[in-house]
């Protein structure tokens, strides 16, 4: 539902031509609702539709044909499954020996590889919710983390083997898979124990790094998220809010000794910031380099004034009679040349240049309508 669509986004905001085979009445995802509303229309840009019935032979004989004309083939089914439709990498190298092909996995193959993973699962397994949650309350991330990393791993994938191909004339095979990428996330915290002997402590009550990297609550009960991580920056804090007292303190003049003081010095600090608001602190923070934070919700970005004045924002065009017909998606976080890859197509309807991905194939309108009569094409636009 995200990784495998994820790993397609990326390829086509890069410029590939990506095409989503999809059942006959489209992708679950079009359906979701509550904390999954947004997964097709995030995820599922820069792509045409093409609605199959893959259980027909007529069906896999028509995927079969585009296949044959790829340089990528990306899926993220349970294993096995694209062995039964005749659509493992074994066979399609056969028809496409220049072809890559990405599989999306809850594990890369070994002892758990049949087991049936979602990104909550590896979370749990994999020390993020430990890690997120307070002391025995493990609590999964507040998003899809393995799922869209996994899918931007598997792009790169492709990426790497379309290089090599370059060199080769060969493909291969590329697997990312949902479990491997939550340890990944997690190794600086199994780093830390291999350096240290102790045991990363959940972040609610982690011993921090820094003395003062902290959420605040300030006048009116608002919050806001501060940082002082270097000792050049504890000494303009304290200038800017004249804590002369704190400045000349022996047993706060270096980060380490203030991490040892938190104890005694955090309270203070939330007594001496608790009467200024938020925008007096953001005012003096900003102006003098130090690093702060409003405490924003996921639905504040979308007016947020950086992103829409560098285009860090898109609009696109909703399917499926979801509620408004108009909306702004998030673009990918890197720049090319100065510039954003943007959205070449909006997420699509249902069988969205199908006509045009069947007429490539030689398929006229009455070889079309035969199809859409044995039940083996859905809609086509």
């Amino acid at each position: 539902m995200v990784m495998g669509p994820t790993c397609g986004m990326v390829l086509g905001d890069l410029g590939a031509e990506v095409i989503k085979i999809e059942p006959i009445d489209g992708d679950n995802t079009r359906k979701l609702k509550g904390s999954g509303a947004g997964f097709f229309p995030m995820f599922n840009r820069n792509k045409k539709s093409l609605p199959v019935d893959l259980k027909s032979a007529e069906g896999r004989a028509l995927v079969l044909k585009l296949i044959g004309t790829a340089d990528v083939v990306t899926e993220n089914f349970k294993a096995g499954a694209m062995a039964k439709l005749g659509f493992d990498y074994p066979s399609l190298k056969k028809l496409n020996p220049g072809l890559v092909y990405v599989s999306h996995k809850g594990f890369l193959p070994g002892p758990y590889d049949h087991r049936t993973a979602l990104d909550e699962v590896v979370q749990m397994m994999g020390g993020l919710a430990y890690m997120t949650g307070p002391e025995g309350r493990p609590l999964r991330a507040g998003a899809a983390v393995n799922d869209i990393m996994g899918g931007v791993f598997g792009a790169l994938g492709a990426i790497v083997a379309l290089w090599e191909r370059t060199r080769t004339g060969v493909g291969q095979e590329v697997c990312s898979a949902l479990f491997e990428n939550n340890v990944f996330l997690v190794g600086h915290h199994m780093l830390q124990y291999a350096v240290t002997g102790q045991a990363a402590a959940p972040m609610p009550s982690r011993i921090s790094a820094w003395a003062i990297y902290d959420v605040f609550t300030v006048k009116d009960e608002a919050q806001i998220f501060l940082a002082v991580v270097s000792d050049t920056q504890w000494k303009t804090f304290c200038q800017v809010f004249g804590f002369d007292d704190l400045a000349g303190d022996a047993r706060l003049d270096t980060n380490n000794s203030r991490v040892a003081a938190r104890p005694w010095l955090m309270p203070l600090l939330r007594e001496r910031l608790g009467g200024y608001t938020v925008a007096e602190i953001e005012r003096l923070f900003e102006s003098n380099g130090l690093p702060y934070a409003p405490i924003g919700k996921p639905q504040d970005l979308l007016h947020d004034a950086h992103l829409l004045e560098t285009g860090g924002l898109a609009d696109i065009k909703l399917t499926d009679g979801r509620q408004g017909a108009d909306a702004k998606t998030p673009l990918l976080p890197f720049t090319l040349d100065e510039r954003r890859l943007g959205v070449r197509l909006d997420p699509p309807e249902i069988g969205e240049h199908a006509r045009q991905l069947l007429a490539g194939l030689n398929i006229d309108a009455a070889q079309i309508r035969a199809l859409q009569e044995k039940g083996i094409l859905g809609p086509v636009s």
